[in-house]
């Protein structure tokens, strides 16, 4: 796993021919629905396509849906998409996904097929927020992967936790914290200055180390790393992504740039 320049702030290759990235304010704001104006929406066009150039991806190809802090997991290449949902499962695992955040935690996902070696299998991505990963949403989206076709032994299906406001900024309510630790005992933490807080990333690893999934994070806050949007820090701004994504073989992005790694190192 790289840091690299571009639209991706954080690029990887689990497997030959599929990626997984996730992007930073160098990307551009990415969401729709936080342009209000018609310039404004061009600008998330020519954002996305340029995004998906570096991918090297069809013009358009990437799914994304209309995220509303549910626990829905829909289905990529079908009716279901666009859809209100917050995590989009593609059974084949070809079809290029993309969840947006700015504080939340985009979750990527890629999965062996049953009997198989190789990430070939279904791909995933997911946005946990604290209403999302406390209602259950990754969960939901390991099920799906699994009906999918993924395998089901520890470590068949791997999951990227991606940059998101950390334990040490997401200030809550304390009676908020204690209802989260409450359902997700690892969510329990405590602000730089001393107040209630949540540790959205720890209790995403937590509960999806218990379905047996391989789990990596990337250490990078939003709050604090302005790479990065972050609605805490300056509302309204914008939206990054989480990817995961294949290519042709001979193509991909930045490939002076991309590490090979092992989802179980």
């Amino acid at each position: 796993m790289t840091d690299t320049n571009g639209p991706f702030l954080v690029l990887d290759r689990p497997a030959p021919e599929l990626y997984l990235g996730f992007t930073g304010v160098d990307a551009g704001n990415l969401a729709y629905h936080l342009a209000d104006s018609a310039p404004s929406r061009e600008r998330v066009s020519h954002s996305r396509e340029q995004l998906e150039r570096a991918m090297g991806v069809r013009p358009g190809s990437t799914e994304y849906v209309t995220q509303v802090h549910s626990t829905r997991v829909v289905g990529a290449g079908g009716d279901e998409v666009p859809a209100e949902a917050d995590a989009i499962v593609s059974a084949s695992g070809s079809e290029p996904l993309a969840i947006m955040v700015a504080d939340c935690l985009p979750v990527v996902f890629v999965s062996r097929a049953v009997g198989g070696h190789e990430f070939s299998g279904p791909t995933a991505v997911a946005h946990a927020g604290r209403r999302g990963l406390l209602d259950g949403v990754l969960q939901a989206t390991v099920t799906r992967m699994r009906e999918d076709g993924a395998g089901s032994g520890a470590g068949d299906i791997a999951a990227w936790i991606g940059p998101g406001i950390c334990g040490r900024c997401y200030e809550v309510p304390e009676q908020m914290r204690d209802d989260g630790a409450a359902r997700v005992p690892e969510t329990f933490s405590t602000t730089s200055w001393g107040t209630p807080a949540l540790d959205l990333a720890a209790g995403a690893q937590a509960l999806l180390e218990t379905m047996g999934v391989t789990v990596r994070r990337v250490p990078i806050c939003t709050f604090e790393d302005r790479r990065l949007f972050s609605h805490r820090r300056e509302p309204g701004r914008g939206r990054g992504v989480g990817l995961v994504w294949r290519t042709g073989s001979g193509t991909g992005p930045l490939p002076a740039t991309t590490s090979t790694s092992s989802a179980s190192e």
